[in-house]
């Protein structure tokens, strides 16, 4: 399990004073980009492949407030990818400093071609990072169909 550590910045805070929202999926963000920069994918192979990846949803459980002083640890897990590497699926929790879990999210994204603004599957270079990472039990081979699961679809104004 990969594990990112963070202190809590005063701007994390929210106005209950415990861990605001918007800095669960900032930590997760950066616990998805630091674990594949650190596995390889770093600036110079995305901008190889004007490649990047995109996020489908977040999903975030909150189980117990977290406050200012203590340092968090967020961890990472990939629950899932397409066999081609076009979709993964990454599950993060958030331990306090005693190691108690007290967030979890689960985020689905892709990859997209910078040029082309569509999906591809990953380069076989990147494939080959991917299928050396660790899975879970739980590891679920991913199809088109797992991407329309939450099956939401935008309501114009107009």
């Amino acid at each position: 399990m990969y594990l990112k550590e963070f202190e809590i910045r005063w701007n994390d805070i929210d106005a209950n004073r415990h861990l605001g929202n918007k800095t669960y999926i900032e930590y997760a963000a950066h616990t998805r980009m630091s674990f594949l920069f650190d596995m390889g994918f770093d600036q110079r192979l995305l901008g190889k492949f004007n490649i990047g990846p995109i996020t489908f949803y977040e999903h975030i459980y909150y189980f117990k407030e977290v406050f200012y002083g203590k340092p968090v640890k967020v961890s990472l897990e990939l629950a899932g990818m397409s066999e081609d590497g076009k979709f993964f699926e990454f599950v993060h929790n958030f331990y306090d400093h005693k190691g108690r879990n007290f967030a979890r999210c689960e985020m689905m994204g892709a990859w997209l071609d910078l040029k082309t603004r569509k999906l591809i599957p990953l380069p076989e270079e990147m494939l080959q990072f991917m299928d050396k990472v660790e899975r879970p039990d739980n590891f679920k081979i991913l199809t088109k169909e797992d991407t329309r699961k939450f099956a939401k679809t935008p309501v114009d104004l107009s």
